[in-house]
């Protein structure tokens, strides 16, 4: 049997971070989608005036907007999770399918505005 009396070695010094602020930069993509949030709850808001002008179909702005507002709060939490950790490991990816979500949404949203604007008469 053979006994080695080596020096102990020092523990490695942890590594520098990957990134310098590694909550903030999720926690400003988190805030961006907290506006957008609020965003879509004035836009209902002020989809609600045009109610007695264009009638009824405008209830269907409404609900859009509603629906995507209630979307993004209800997946906020995930995507900042997935955000954080995502900065904390070097490897984070985007979050394209929430991105094309909201956009297709805000397309929609100001297409059928155009048509209400344009298309339907205005009720005295």
């Amino acid at each position: 049997m053979h006994i080695s009396f080596r020096r102990r070695l020092e523990p490695k010094p942890a590594p520098p971070p990957l990134h310098e602020d590694p909550g903030l930069q999720p926690e400003r993509t988190s805030l961006a989608w907290g506006r957008t949030l609020l965003t879509m709850i004035t836009v209902s808001a002020l989809f609600l005036r045009w109610m007695p002008y264009h009638g009824a179909f405008v209830a269907v702005l409404v609900a859009l907007s509603l629906a995507t507002a209630l979307g993004i709060w209800t997946t906020q939490q995930r995507r900042y999770t997935r955000s954080a950790s995502g900065v904390k490991s070097g490897r984070i990816q985007a979050d394209a399918l929430s991105v094309l979500w909201l956009g297709a949404s805000v397309f929609v949203l100001g297409v059928l505005g155009l048509y209400t604007v344009i298309s339907l008469p205005i009720s005295s």
